[in-house]
């Protein structure tokens, strides 16, 4: 699994032979290898890799631990990740093991059926996702985690909500404050702001992220926020990814077949959907009320 000096367990270093006093000598300050847990042995010396930590903290878990957490989405290749140097690791709930050096252990009734990621058994992304969120204190990080999963198609949002259903119910008020807007559609911390401030808006039900077509069947757009009733649509555009060259190209021809279709929209900074809430509402009212002045045109979601 590693490249580099081999981490190896102390038990099964002397069931090859290696005597317990040699491998304690061997550990010592000036040594030639390094303990880096209880137990597991890196037969080598500097700062282990990220490769080797896992298998580390793997090793401390013992047969049928499984990766979780923010490593375990790493190896999915997932990037909109918290930055930590903990380990996660699930092991069954009678197993007693406890957290140690980077190797945070969670004993667990719902030990899941691992996939193999690089050699390494890993959590579901959903489990991941979930555990990761957990740890994690900064709630646009945890947001921005979950819409990567769901975005790039990891997982489906009832898998998120399914392993949600599943934790200890305090925990559970706290992460869904958080993640219900993933949960209802929205694929980005800033979807997620402008799905918040739907909720306070008062206005009907919103969808999200689904796709428009006309008439005719023609596709027209994906809009961040849909409102099926008066055939309105909300886009939370940056000005850095919607301003230069083919995105701007796509954003005006986007524009154009939503006048095309009749469809009236708004398009907002995602800054001020923190920096002027007030004023992003008094505009999302008044888009709203000016497609429920005309007719709804002829489009339908799919």
């Amino acid at each position: 699994m590693t490249n580099g000096p081999a981490v190896v367990g102390v038990k099964r270093l002397e069931e090859l032979g290696v005597p317990r006093r040699t491998i304690w000598r061997r550990c010592e300050s000036g040594g030639v290898w390094r303990m880096l847990l209880p137990g597991v042995v890196l037969l080598g010396t500097g700062e282990p890799s990220g490769d080797q930590g896992i298998e580390a903290a793997l090793l401390h878990g013992r047969d049928g631990s499984v990766l979780t957490g923010v490593h375990a989405l790493r190896r999915y290749g997932l990037r909109n990740l918290p930055l930590t140097g903990e380990v996660q690791v699930l092991v069954p709930a009678e197993r007693a093991i406890a957290s140690t050096g980077f190797v945070h252990i969670e004993r667990t009734r719902r030990l899941p059926s691992p996939l193999i990621r690089s050699g390494v058994p890993t959590a579901p992304v959903s489990r991941a996702v979930i555990d990761a969120a957990r740890r994690t204190v900064d709630q646009d990080v945890v947001v921005a985690m979950a819409a990567e999963a769901v975005q790039r198609r990891f997982c489906l949002p009832l898998a998120l909500a399914e392993e949600l259903d599943q934790q200890h119910r305090a925990e559970t008020r706290a992460l869904l404050s958080g993640l219900e807007p993933i949960l209802r559609g929205a694929h980005s911390v800033a979807e997620a702001d402008a799905w918040s401030l739907w909720a306070r808006s008062g206005l009907p039900e919103f969808q999200w992220n689904v796709k428009v077509f006309d008439a005719a069947g023609r596709f027209v757009a994906k809009p961040d926020g849909w409102c099926d009733r008066v055939g309105f649509a909300w886009e939370v555009d940056s000005r850095g990814y919607h301003s230069e060259g083919d995105h701007f190209r796509a954003t005006l021809a986007r524009n154009a077949r939503y006048a095309a279709a009749g469809i009236v929209v708004l398009q907002t900074l995602p800054s001020r959907l923190r920096s002027e809430p007030d004023a992003v509402l008094a505009e999302l009212h008044a888009a709203f009320r000016s497609a429920q002045r005309r007719p709804r045109p002829d489009v339908r979601v799919r």
